[in-house]
């Protein structure tokens, strides 16, 4: 299948519940009529929330949106530990200990800051070349090892003592697994803690506010609207300086070439900058600034997206 040339940008999809993140780029793929299409960061099936989905040559961004921070609603039952750390798993041990709200807000900012985690069972992580959740489905239990997080913010939103449920926000770093920080919130509070719910409230700089739904999108398609609900590709590069190249530094960058900032009007100083780079009032690829052998600084070609 062949893109149409429109078909060019990022689609921010809110999830629905029981779909993976693969399911959504399948019928996607129907939708728009092209395989050219990735996802930025996955979502479990339980989950819900901002996914971005790339389509056509902002499929070379999909690494970026990964790699960004992003934000989560969760929602936890105290008392209760599961093989997977959330309800969807098998439970395999209870708690009667019962804890206070003030309890759970201080141990839920205790996770605030740079940390090391460890991995669930049940995730795609791989050790000796294996997917940890093939091992867990076969009950092989392996040592993984830990990986640094970090959580910029997290906060309680609510806790019901007479439940022992709740629910708290929080914006962390890629990597961070957030029914792992539900089960060891519990293991801090004495007790035992499971994820009953999750939502993405933020992937970069998308909020769930610009999601659409799978329905929505399909209406979209049914009326001949899919082009107006993509974003531009640049747009997840907004926090990148912005950089405008002239005739002789595009012809450089076509070639490969290193371009002197008299020919890149914006170029930043600073040696290792990722820079947005425009030609002709198009977004044409990212750029970084870098040490000349003979001194000095240019802009070298980072990735293209043309």
């Amino acid at each position: 299948m062949k893109a149409s040339p429109e078909y060019q940008g990022i689609l921010i999809v809110d999830k629905p519940m029981g779909f993976t993140s693969h399911d959504v780029v399948a019928k996607l793929r129907g939708i728009f009529r092209t395989r050219r299409i990735g996802h930025g960061g996955t979502l479990d099936p339980m989950a819900s929330g901002v996914l971005p989905v790339f389509i056509g040559v902002a499929t070379k961004a999909a690494d970026f949106a990964a790699a960004q921070d992003k934000s989560y609603r969760a929602g936890f039952t105290l008392g209760i530990a599961t093989d997977t750390q959330d309800i969807t798993g098998t439970v395999v041990q209870r708690s009667d200990t019962r804890v206070s709200e003030d309890d759970v807000r201080e141990a839920l900012r205790s996770f605030e800051g740079r940390q090391l985690q460890q991995p669930p069972m049940y995730s795609a992580v791989q050790v000796n070349g294996q997917r940890l959740y093939d091992l867990a489905r076969k009950g092989v239990e392996v040592e993984r090892p830990s990986r640094e997080i970090f959580i910029s913010a997290i906060a309680l939103e609510r806790f019901d003592h007479e439940t022992q449920k709740g629910v708290f926000s929080l914006t962390c770093s890629k990597g961070a697994y957030v029914r792992t920080i539900v089960h060891d919130c519990g293991l801090r509070l004495g007790t035992l803690a499971a994820m009953n719910s999750l939502v993405r409230t933020r992937a970069g700089v998308y909020p769930l506010e610009e999601a659409f739904s799978l329905d929505e999108i399909q209406q979209s398609a049914d009326e001949g609207r899919l082009a107006e609900l993509l974003h531009p590709t640049d747009s997840i590069f907004e926090e990148y300086p912005a950089v405008v190249l002239d005739e002789p530094g595009w012809q450089r960058a076509l070639n490969g070439a290193f371009i002197d900032p008299a020919h890149a009007q914006g170029c930043p100083e600073e040696c290792g900058t990722l820079c947005r780079v425009y030609y002709d009032g198009q977004f044409q690829m990212l750029g970084r600034v870098d040490q000349l052998r003979k001194g000095g600084t240019a802009l070298f070609v980072h990735k293209n997206f043309r």
